[in-house]
C-alpha cells in the first residue's frame, strides 16, 4: 500500500508539473495583461505600465517567468506558498484571493455533493429493484429530462419559483384546497409506486400518503408553521424514530433487535436532554461549541451500540452512530428556525429566500442568525448543483446494480438462503459502487473548480468565478493559483478512487 501510494505521488507531481507548464505557458502567451491600461486615459498611464511590467517580470522570457513562479509554487509543500499577486484584485496575494474563493465554493459543493450521492444512489437502487414498473418508468423519464436541461435554465427557474414565487408566498402564507389535494395525490402516487406490491399494498398505501399529506398540509396551515416554523421536540422525537427504523432496515435488517433497540436508546437519549441542551443553544452560541457536541453525538451512538449489541456490536454501533447524529443534527435545525422571524426583520428586502452572494452583508446576529443566512443563500444554488447531479447517479447507481445482481455470486448468495436485503446490501451494492467511485471522485474535484455558470447566475463569488476574472484580465497569477487548487484536487481525488476499489473488491490489490 505504501509503495503504491508514493509511486503515485510521484506520478501526480511530474503531471502536475508538465501540466502547469503547458497551461501557464499558453495563458502567457494568449493574453495581455496590460491591455486595460494601454487603453487607458490616465495621464500617469505609462508609469503604471511600467510598474505592472516590473511587478509581473513582463519584460523576462514567459520561461523562466513560470520557472520564477514554480520556485514559489514548491514553497506550499513547507507551507510558505507565494502564488505572486493578482493585480486583477487590486494586488491582492493569489493565496489569499484562492483562499477565498476556495472556502466560498466548498461551502457550495459540499452540500450540493452529499444531497446529490445520498438521493441519487437511493433512487437508482429503487428504480432498478423496481426494474421496468410504473416508478422505474417514471424515474428514468424525469432523470433524462433534469440531465438534459442546461444549468443556467434550472438556476433561473429556481430564481423565479423558488425565490421570488415562493417569498411572495411566505409574505402571506395561505394553502388552497386544491394545492393540498394535487400535492397528496402526487404523495400517494410517489410512495405506491416506491414500496410496490399487489393491488392492495399500493392502494393501501397510496390512501394512507394521501391522508397523510392532506393532514400535515391542513396542520401547517391552521398553526401558521410558515410564518413562523419550528419542528419541537415532537418532531425531532418521530425524526429519531424515523431514522432509527430507516437505518437500522438498510444496515441490519428490522429483525436484529438489538441493533434497532439501540438506535431507538440514542433517540429516548436526546429527546431526555432535549430542553438542557437548549441552554447550550441559547447561552453558548459558538462553533466550537457545535462541532463538540457533534462528537459527543457520535461517541453516544457509538457507546450505546457496543453495550448493547450482543454479537453484532460493530453494526450496533454504526446504526446508532448515525442515528444519533441525525437525531442532534434535527436539533440544530430546530434552535435555527427560532431565529427565523427575527432573521426577516433584519433584512426585509431580501425575502426568505435570497437570490445573490453568499451571504447578507453588514449582517448583526450570533452564530444562529449566521447559520440561517448561509442557509437561504446556499438553498438555490445547491438545489441548482444537486439536481444534475442527482439524475446522473440515478441513472449511474441504476445500471451498474443491474450488471450485477444478474451476477453467478448473486444467484448463489440467494440461492444460500440470504434475506433480500443482506444479498442487495452487502454483496450486489458493494460491487455496484466500484464504477460510481471512480464518477464520484472526479465529480468532486471538478465542482471544487467551481460551477462557473451556477456561481455567475447567483452572483456566487467562488473558484468559478475566480477563474473566469483571471481569463478575462489576463491575471496569470490568478489562473494558476485556481489551476494549482483544482489540479491538485484531480489527482488526489483520483488516487482516493484508486483506494476505493481495493476497499470495494477484494480481488483488486494496490500492489
Amino acid at each position: 500500500m505504501l509503495t503504491f501510494i508514493l509511486r503515485r505521488l510521484g506520478a501526480i507531481l511530474l503531471v502536475l508539473l508538465v501540466a502547469s507548464f503547458i497551461v501557464y505557458t499558453l495563458t502567457s502567451i494568449g493574453s495581455d495583461p496590460l491591455r486595460e491600461l494601454r487603453g487607458s486615459n490616465a495621464p500617469n498611464r505609462e508609469e503604471q505600465i511600467a510598474m505592472r511590467i516590473e511587478k509581473l517580470n513582463l519584460n523576462t522570457p514567459v520561461i523562466v517567468r513560470y520557472f520564477l513562479w514554480l520556485g514559489g509554487a514548491s514553497k506550499c509543500l513547507i507551507g510558505q506558498c507565494d502564488l505572486g499577486i493578482a493585480f486583477s484584485r487590486s494586488d491582492q496575494p493569489v493565496t489569499a484571493a484562492v483562499a477565498n474563493a476556495a472556502n466560498s465554493t466548498i461551502q457550495l459543493v459540499t452540500a450540493a455533493t452529499i444531497i446529490a450521492i445520498i438521493v441519487g444512489l437511493t433512487i437508482g437502487i429503487l428504480t432498478a429493484l423496481r426494474q421496468y414498473s410504473g416508478f422505474d418508468y417514471t424515474v428514468t423519464f424525469l432523470t433524462f429530462i433534469v440531465y438534459s436541461l442546461p444549468i443556467f435554465w434550472i438556476a433561473v427557474l429556481l430564481k423565479e419559483f423558488g425565490a421570488i414565487q415562493f417569498n411572495q408566498f411566505l409574505a402571506d402564507p395561505d394553502i388552497p384546497i386544491t394545492v393540498m389535494l394535487v400535492s397528496a395525490l402526487v404523495a400517494g402516487f410517489v410512495f405506491m409506486s416506491i414500496l410496490g406490491g399487489g393491488a392492495r399494498k399500493r392502494l393501501i398505501t397510496f390512501g394512507s400518503a394521501f391522508v397523510v399529506t392532506v393532514l400535515l398540509l391542513a396542520f401547517l396551515q391552521i398553526t401558521d408553521w410558515f410564518a413562523s416554523p419550528s419542528i419541537g421536540i415532537i418532531g425531532v422525537i418521530l425524526t429519531g424514530v424515523g431514522a432509527a427504523v430507516g437505518v437500522t432496515a438498510i444496515s441490519t435488517g428490522l429483525a436484529n433487535r438489538r441493533t434497532l433497540y439501540a438506535a431507538l436508546i440514542v433517540v429516548a437519549i436526546w429527546a431526555a436532554v432535549y430542553f438542557p441542551i437548549q441552554y447550550l443553544f441559547f447561552y453558548v452560541p459558538q462553533g466550537w461549541m457545535l462541532i463538540l457536541m457533534y462528537l459527543v453525538a457520535i461517541g453516544l451512538g457509538i457507546g450505546v451500540g457496543l453495550a448493547l449489541g450482543g454479537d453484532g456490536k460493530k453494526e450496533a454501533a454504526r446504526t446508532a452512530a448515525i442515528v444519533s447524529f441525525i437525531t442532534f443534527f434535527t436539533m440544530v435545525v430546530d434552535r435555527t428556525m427560532l431565529v427565523y422571524e427575527d432573521y426577516l426583520r433584519k433584512i426585509p428586502q431580501s425575502g426568505a429566500i435570497a437570490t445573490i452572494g453568499s451571504e447578507t452583508p453588514n449582517l448583526s446576529g450570533d452564530m444562529w442568525f449566521q447559520i440561517m443566512d448561509g442557509f437561504t443563500h446556499l438553498l438555490l444554488p445547491t438545489i441548482a448543483l444537486s439536481l444534475v447531479s442527482i439524475a446522473a447517479y440515478t441513472r449511474y447507481a441504476r445500471s451498474s446494480l443491474l450488471e450485477v445482481m444478474n451476477q453467478d455470486y448473486v444467484r448463489t448468495a440467494r440461492a444460500k438462503g440470504l434475506s433480500e436485503r443482506t444479498v442487495i446490501v452487502r454483496h450486489a451494492m458493494r460491487n455496484a459502487l466500484i464504477p460510481i467511485a471512480t464518477i464520484i471522485a472526479f465529480d468532486i474535484g471538478a465542482l471544487i473548480g467551481g460551477a462557473v455558470i451556477t456561481e455567475t447566475i447567483f452572483a456566487w463569488k467562488g473558484m468559478g468565478s475566480l477563474f473566469v476574472n483571471g481569463l478575462e484580465h489576463g491575471d496569470v497569477n490568478l489562473v494558476m493559483g485556481f489551476f494549482l487548487v483544482t489540479g491538485v484536487l484531480a489527482v488526489i481525488f483520483n488516487l482516493i478512487a484508486d483506494l476505493l476499489y481495493s476497499a470495494l473488491d477484494p480481488r483488486i490489490r494496490v500492489s
